[in-house]
C-alpha cells in the first residue's frame, strides 16, 4: 500500500481538526475559568491552537465525574466480557483513525511522521488490545486452607485512577495507564502534558465512541503545576501512574503523603549505559543500536541509551561508524516520509540540550559529530545528532538526562570498571551489554541496577513484557501482567465452614 506523500501531509495538516476542550463526564468542556495556553508546532515554532488551561476546579469536576462512575458500577462491575468487547472496538478505533492520530503526534510533539504511525499509534492499539484480552483470562486465587474454611483471593480495581504522562510519546504512554486501569475497571482522569495535549483529547472521543460509558475516562490539559499538583493532591483519587522527570516523581511521593496516601507509580528518568565489550561479535550492528538507541525520537526517551561505555579496544572504530550513522540521520521534516530525526518538542528543552551540549565542550569532551542547531530558516526546534567522546563520570554529560540526541561515549579497560561506571548513576532504567562471551553476558546482567538489561541488543520491546526502573527510575511495572498490580486491590474474603 502506497503512503501519503510529504505534501499529502501538509495538505492534510492545515486541514486538521484538532480537539482543544477538556473531556469531562463525556463532554467537550471549556475550562471553568476559561483560560487557555498556546500550543506551538515544534517543526516551525507557529502556534497549532490554544486549548483549555485546566485547574483546580476542574479537576474537581473530572475527579467527581469519574467517581460517579466508578460508584455507580456503570464500567467497574459491567460483565468482563461486554467490558472486554468495548476497549477492543477501542483499539480497533486506534488503527482506523491511524493516520489522523499520527499526523496530531508528529505536528504536536514533532516526531518523524512514519514513527508515529508505524510505532506510536501501532503500539498504542496492541497495548488496548492485550489488556483488553485480559479481562476474561486473569483468575482470582483460593487459598490451601483447612478443609472447614474457605478463603478467596479477590483483584478489585482501585477506584480513580490519576494518570500523568508526558510529551514524549504522549499517546503510547497514555495507552500503557489506559489498558490495565480500564481493563480492572476503574475510572481515570488522565493529565497529559501542556506540551502535548491533543492526541489524549482525541483518543477520548474514540472512547466514548467504543462504547466507553460516559465519565469513565476523563481528560485534562494544562500545565503540571496546577492541574498536575490537584490532581496528585486530590482527597478522592485512589492512584496516581505517573511518568515524567525524577524531580516531578519525587514531587509525586509528597503530594501523597500531604493528602490521602494514594498509591503512587512512577516512571522516572534514566541515563542508561551501553556497555560494548571488545569482544563483541558484530561491530556494525553494535554502532546501528547505539545510534538509534540515542538519537530515536530525539534522544527523547527516559531509556535512550545516552551513555556508551567501549572498551578502549574498539573504541575507535565504534565511533566511526556512530558517527557515519548519524551524519544519515540529520534533522528532517517530520512530515517527510523519509525523516527519521525530527524537531525537539519546544524553544524551552532546545535550550536545555543546548545547555547540555556546551557543558559538554566546556568540560573538556570532544565533539566526534554535530553539536549544533539545525534548520533554523524553519523557525522550528531541530538539533544535530551529536557524540562526545572523551567523557567522565564527574562531567555534566556524564551524569545528568539530557532528554536529546546527545550521547556521551566513556572508555573502560575491564569488565568490572563497566559495571561500575555502569552503575555509578541514581537511575536504573534500561541498561544492555554487548559480548560474545555468555558467561560476561550473565555476570553483567545480574551486575547492572536496572530494570531491562539488553543483551547484544537495544530497546527490544514487546508488551507481553514489563517495563520499569530500579533506584531513582521509579517503581511498579508498565506492560505485562504485572501492570495489573497497579491498579487493583487484594482483598481477601475468608469463610469459615464449620458451622
Amino acid at each position: 500500500m502506497a503512503h501519503p506523500s510529504t505534501q499529502t501531509w501538509h495538505d492534510r495538516a492545515r486541514s486538521l481538526s484538532l480537539r482543544t476542550r477538556a473531556f469531562i463526564d463525556g463532554q467537550q468542556v471549556d475550562a471553568a475559568s476559561g483560560r487557555v495556553f498556546d500550543s506551538v508546532n515544534p517543526a516551525t515554532g507557529a502556534l497549532l491552537a490554544r486549548v483549555a488551561h485546566c485547574d483546580r476546579e476542574d479537576v474537581d469536576r473530572a475527579v467527581a465525574s469519574a467517581r460517579r462512575a466508578f460508584e455507580d458500577g456503570r464500567w467497574s462491575r459491567m460483565a468482563p466480557a461486554a467490558r472486554k468487547k468495548v476497549l477492543l472496538r477501542f483499539a480497533d478505533l486506534l488503527r482506523e483513525n491511524s493516520d489522523e492520530l499520527a499526523l496530531i503526534e508528529s505536528l504536536d510533539v514533532g516526531k518523524p511522521i512514519t514513527d508515529a504511525i508505524n510505532v506510536d499509534v501501532s503500539s498504542s492499539a496492541r497495548c488496548i488490545q492485550w489488556f483488553a484480552e485480559t479481562i476474561d483470562k486473569t483468575y482470582d486465587e483460593v487459598a490451601p486452607t483447612p478443609h472447614d474454611q474457605l478463603a478467596l483471593i479477590t483483584r478489585e480495581p482501585v477506584g480513580v485512577v490519576g494518570a500523568i504522562v508526558p510529551w514524549n510519546f504522549p499517546m503510547l504512554m497514555a495507552s500503557w495507564k489506559l489498558g490495565p486501569a480500564l481493563a480492572t475497571g476503574n475510572s481515570v482522569v488522565l493529565k497529559p502534558s501542556e506540551k502535548s495535549p491533543f492526541s489524549a483529547l482525541r483518543i477520548a472521543e474514540l472512547a466514548l465512541e467504543a462504547g466507553l460509558p460516559e465519565g469513565v475516562l476523563n481528560v485534562l490539559p494544562g500545565f503540571g503545576d496546577t492541574a498536575g499538583k490537584a490532581l496528585a493532591l486530590h482527597m478522592d483519587v485512589d492512584c496516581i501512574a505517573f511518568t515524567g522527570s525524577t524531580r516531578v516523581g519525587r514531587m509525586m511521593l509528597e503530594y501523597s503523603g500531604q493528602s490521602n496516601m494514594k498509591r503512587v507509580w512512577l516512571e522516572c528518568g534514566g541515563k542508561s549505559p551501553n556497555i560494548v565489550m571488545g569482544d563483541v561479535a558484530d561491530l556494525d550492528k553494535a554502532a546501528t543500536a547505539a545510534a538509534y538507541g540515542i538519537f530515536y525520537n530525539q534522544g527523547e526517551m527516559c531509556s535512550a541509551a545516552s551513555r556508551l561505555l567501549v572498551h578502549e579496544s574498539v573504541r575507535e572504530p565504534l565511533l566511526e561508524r556512530i558517527a557515519a550513522i548519524a551524519a544519515q540521520m540529520q534533522p528532517g521534516d517530520p512530515l517527510d516520509p523519509a525523516t527519521k530525526l525530527g524537531a525537539i518538542v519546544d524553544d524551552t528543552q532546545l535550550a536545555t540540550v543546548m545547555r547540555y551540549i556546551d557543558a559538554g565542550r566546556g568540560e573538556g569532551a570532544r565533539v566526534v559529530t554535530g553539536g549544533q542547531r539545525s534548520r533554523q530558516e524553519t523557525g522550528g526546534y531541530f538539533v544535530q545528532p551529536t557524540v562526545f567522546d572523551g567523557v567522565t563520570m564527574d562531567m555534566t554529560i556524564g551524569r545528568e538526562e539530557i532528554f536529546g540526541p546527545v550521547l556521551s561515549a566513556i572508555s573502560f579497560t575491564d569488565v568490572d570498571e563497566a559495571v561500575r561506571i555502569a552503575n555509578q548513576t541514581m537511575y536504573g532504567l534500561v541498561s544492555a551489554v554487548w559480548t560474545r562471551d555468555i558467561t560476561t553476558a550473565h555476570r553483567v546482567a545480574r551486575s547492572l541496577r536496572a530494570g531491562t538489561v539488553y543483551v547484544n541488543c537495544y530497546d527490544a520491546d514487546d508488551i507481553t513484557v514489563p517495563f520499569g526502573g530500579f533506584k531513582q527510575s521509579g517503581n511498579g511495572r508498565d506492560k505485562s501482567l504485572h501492570a495489573l498490580d497497579k491498579y487493583t486491590e487484594l482483598k481477601t474474603t475468608w469463610i469459615d465452614l464449620s458451622a
